[in-house]
């Protein structure tokens, strides 16, 4: 019955996502509602007896404080600055910088698919430094998706390519990132070099060739005729004013985050928060020295400031309310249930791995969203993973990617809506030219979790 009960209050939670509720109050509910039917109903209690506030109605708003005040100072400050230092560089334009750089090598290559399936390619190096799908896809649009079509494209081909670019949320500053490393008890820069680059490798060969010959193939099947003609140029918008050495800037606390790590230079200690505030000055410094007017570099660093209050509002509370409504599974008892019923059937950890990652799928195309179901799922996979003897990297790192991968296929999502907007192509045809490339996506993912568990990596 505790099974049942917890079905019905996660479809209705998903339900009202799907309808474009608010997800925080939604899974905030729903992990109370659970929480309260399972101390009711003797199904389990909310917190231990020594954490209790000693009544059970509090005890559910004391899991709630208790979560934001851990999450607050340490997992909620990385990704609020983090969130925060992009914002600030869009303002100033270096982001748009970096991508006029960086796309000018595409333009050497003869086939126009080959230039699109190098703009994937490139759009998830520059993922690295923008964390925003649904941002990075604007910035191409502008910028690269004028170019593809010159070259002779069609339109649904240059969208696909861009719209996909971030399908990987794979920067070790990506607020996913930086939540399945802590979940998982591993450096994110570790968990950046040791599983996330070389899935992410494996799939520049595989999703690129992929979208190569998938939308030469669906433009061919629509009657596309491949025929260059001229267009504006990105860079002769006049909204690309900000030098092109500001390319430079993005780059910053990835480089002093890679550099000051096990990886290179040990002896000075640097952090996620330290990198993106030294950018911040940096980018101040470049920005005073290029306009000489004090009031404007202040006025631009606030905001910065104001972006560090919409992550807290729109991220770390979705964390916190994700890690609410896993309490409340928690005290059904459902993830137990579950995970003895896998036993009961034979499942092994891989298997309980492919159950977590199909679930994280779906609910991603359904809500047209990879945080919500993966910030809600995130904080169960400890407790999955320790009971099939599965390391908590191995459940996490496909799921991570699964959420993002499968977010590019649904026609509802920020990313898809925004690039089929811009491009002037319906989202529902739009996905139809992601969906290849993206299963390819998720079976190198699996694949290569496959290979690190039996690799024992």
């Amino acid at each position: 019955m505790g099974i049942v009960i917890s079905a019905l209050v996660t479809f209705w939670v998903g339900f009202l996502i799907y309808k474009k509720y608010k997800p925080q109050p939604v899974l905030f509910l729903g992990g109370m509602i659970l929480m309260y039917i399972a101390v009711l109903c003797g199904y389990g209690t909310i917190l231990p007896e020594k954490a209790s506030t000693g009544s059970w109605f509090f005890d559910a708003f004391e899991f709630m404080r208790k979560t934001m005040s851990s999450n607050a100072a340490g997992l909620g400050l990385n990704i609020m600055s983090v969130g925060a230092f992009a914002r600030y560089m869009d303002r100033i334009g270096a982001s748009r910088s970096l991508v006029r750089l960086t796309i000018k090598p595409l333009l050497a290559l003869k086939s126009p698919y080959l230039v699109l399936s190098g703009t994937w390619v490139v759009g998830m190096l520059i993922g690295l430094c923008i964390n925003s799908a649904s941002g990075l896809a604007m910035l191409l649009m502008v910028t690269m998706f004028p170019i593809l079509i010159g070259l002779g494209v069609s339109r649904l081909a240059a969208t696909a390519a861009v719209a996909s670019t971030l399908c990987f949320d794979w920067s070790p500053s990506d607020t996913g990132t930086i939540l399945s490393a802590t979940t998982a008890g591993v450096d994110p820069v570790l968990y950046w070099t040791n599983y996330q680059v070389p899935i992410v490798m494996v799939a520049f060969v595989v999703v690129g060739a992929l979208h190569y010959f998938t939308q030469k193939y669906m433009d061919k099947r629509m009657g596309h005729v491949v025929k260059p003609m001229e267009v504006e140029k990105a860079e002769e918008n006049p909204a690309d004013s900000a030098p092109l050495w500001y390319a430079v800037l993005p780059v910053i606390p990835l480089s002093l985050i890679l550099s000051f790590s096990s990886l290179w230079i040990t002896t000075i200690k640097m952090n996620i928060v330290m990198a993106m505030f030294i950018g911040l000055f940096i980018g101040a410094c470049c920005e005073f020295a290029r306009w000489r007017d004090g009031k404007k570099v202040f006025a631009d660093i606030q905001t910065f400031f104001d972006g560090l209050g919409m992550q807290m509002a729109n991220v770390i509370t979705l964390i916190i309310a994700g890690q609410t409504f896993a309490q409340g599974l928690l005290s059904m008892g459902t993830i137990d249930s579950l995970i003895e019923g896998s036993k009961t059937l034979g499942f092994g950890p891989m298997a309980m791995m492919l159950v977590m990652v199909s679930i994280i799928v779906f609910s991603s195309i359904v809500m047209g969203s990879g945080n919500a179901p993966f910030f809600a799922f995130a904080a169960l996979t400890p407790a999955v993973a320790a009971h099939t003897g599965l390391h908590p990297v191995l459940m996490l790192l496909p799921m991570h990617f699964a959420a993002s991968i499968a977010r590019t296929c649904s026609p509802i999502t920020a990313v898809i809506v925004v690039s089929s907007g811009m491009g002037n192509v319906s989202s529902f045809d739009l996905v139809k030219r992601t969906f290849i490339p993206m299963c390819g996506a998720l079976a190198v993912t699996l694949g290569m979790t496959f290979y690190y568990y039996y690799a024992g990596i």
